[in-house]
């Protein structure tokens, strides 16, 4: 037993710590620049559904989502944005933006049944989305106008489809 404590003494313990604290300091800066990065930058997120048709996969797609444009107040007409539901603010949803800020738009109430179109005037900041699928979207013609704050990113980029 004596020469098994020998051993064991003989390891350097707090170079072995030192080490192992070194790289536990380093995972945890590695995933804050992740977090960083995934919040602030630039994400990947999952678009299924399909008010977004032919656009997106029925099934799901993955995009890689602009965060700094959004911020920034670089988002236009034509732009897919990911944003959060006004609806529900639990779930995020994508749709394409069709008017900004003062923009009148036109659409119709109730595409399926009927021929009768509305206008409206995009108040000061907010944004008009529309799913590109009009038949099954829930989009500014349910909920109205949305604020520029609830959308988190724009939508640059598809890298996958889901299957």
């Amino acid at each position: 037993m004596s020469s098994f404590l020998r051993r064991l003494a003989g390891i350097p313990w707090r170079e072995i710590a030192g080490e192992a604290r070194s790289r536990a300091f380093l995972f945890a800066q590695v995933l804050c620049a992740v977090h960083v990065v995934n919040a602030h930058v630039c994400s990947i997120a999952l678009v299924r559904g399909p008010s977004m048709l032919p656009a997106m996969n029925l099934a799901g797609d993955v995009v890689v989502v602009d965060r700094v444009g959004a911020r920034f107040g670089r988002v236009g007409p034509g732009d897919v944005v990911l944003l959060i539901s006004p609806q529900n603010p639990r779930r995020m949803v994508s749709k394409r933006v069709l008017g900004m800020e003062g923009d009148t738009v036109t659409y119709l109430v109730n595409p399926g049944n009927s021929e009768s179109s509305k206008t409206v005037v995009v108040p000061e900041g907010h944004v008009w989305v529309q799913g590109d699928n009009i038949y099954d979207s829930k989009d500014s013609r349910e909920f109205g106008p949305v604020p520029y704050g609830l959308i988190t990113g724009k939508i640059f980029c598809r890298v996958a489809k889901v299957t």
